[in-house]
């Protein structure tokens, strides 16, 4: 079987792409390499994938490798992806994940793919109160202009299945976290504020609650998707493993002793969803699929990682820097 990634450099798309060699499958990558985008993390695979660069919008490039490599399976990871950037500038999510989904699904069908993975977020469902959980069927109400781009592509792909009979399926996971994260989320945020003792800016009073999955999960949730799915299924993909804003700083200047002092409340981002929870009984029931690592385990790994490849994080905080300098100039 022939994988063909989009997105195959970003945080998630390279975990996946590095147990997709590591289970032997033929492996193309395909990726755009923006700011969010890294080589690096695909460097101890190097060797056995194929890499092109390009924009999922290139729709005469991305035909020219649909024909010459002939994947069997399209794993759509790429995407623009932080909802901060995205209030300060919509365009770009629109374009990449909604024009750039279209195209993928449109050149996916003229090459009879025989399976196409559209990964979404729970951030399509919008928000929960303290209580109750998302389910498949729950309607979507996305509340920021990165949510809504998501949610579109969401429904593409479906659309795509039920009008063309394109096998889509449609995961929908957590937060992600883990190794090889860019430095503009919360966790590497707060792991690199406090290694360097500066303020750590948390919205609100960090009373928004995230569910947690570490990124290994999510890559293994994926490939038991590939081989026990059904098509035209959407699937959640949820650790269990809830958060506030807060408990999540809290643990991580814990393991690094730093003190709590070091934390900043700001001005709440404008729509901040209250939280997200997905009810994952149907990938359980139906794949067999549980996440294996606590957010206890996973911080403490993901903390040690960050400490252990300071060289790749401070290069990528000085890119991060001359972006908002542009953005504020």
């Amino acid at each position: 079987m022939k994988l063909l990634i989009t997105g195959g450099a970003g945080f998630i798309g390279s975990e996946f792409t590095r147990q997709a060699v590591k289970n032997l499958f033929e492996t193309v990558v395909v990726d755009k390499l923006t700011y969010a985008g890294d080589l690096e993390r695909l460097k101890e695979v190097e060797d056995k994938i194929k890499f092109y660069k390009t924009d999922i919008n290139n729709q005469e490039f991305l035909d020219y490798i649909f024909q010459k490599e002939k994947p069997d399976v399209v794993v759509h990871f790429a995407a623009e992806s932080h909802v901060d950037r995205s209030i300060l500038d919509p365009s770009i999510f629109i374009e990449t994940n909604v024009k750039g989904t279209q195209i993928l699904l449109d050149i996916s069908k003229k090459y009879n793919i025989k399976l196409f993975i559209n990964i979404a977020t729970d951030e399509v469902y919008g928000e929960l109160g303290e209580n109750g959980q998302f389910y498949e069927d729950t309607p979507l109400i996305p509340n920021s202009p990165y949510s809504v781009s998501k949610a579109s592509a969401d429904m593409l792909g479906r659309a795509y299945y039920r009008t063309y009979g394109l096998p889509v399926i449609t995961v929908r996971p957590s937060n992600n976290y883990g190794y090889w994260q860019y430095p503009e989320k919360l966790i590497p945020v707060v792991i690199i504020k406090a290694l360097n003792n500066q303020p750590i800016p948390v919205y609100g009073k960090g009373e928004n609650i995230r569910e947690w999955l570490f990124v290994s999960d999510c890559a293994q949730a994926v490939f038991e998707i590939i081989q026990k799915g059904k098509v035209g299924e959407i699937y959640n993909v949820g650790s269990g493993q809830e958060r506030r804003n807060i408990e999540v700083v809290k643990s991580i200047l814990d393991i690094l002793n730093k003190p709590y002092d070091l934390i900043t409340f700001v001005k709440d981002r404008p729509g901040h969803d209250y939280r997200y929870s997905l009810n994952t009984e149907k990938i359980q029931r139906e794949i067999g699929w549980k996440a294996k690592i606590t957010f206890e385990e996973g911080i403490e790994k993901t903390v040690k990682w960050y400490l252990n490849n300071l060289e790749w994080v401070n290069k990528k905080i000085k890119q991060l820097e001359e972006y908002w300098k542009k953005v504020y100039q």
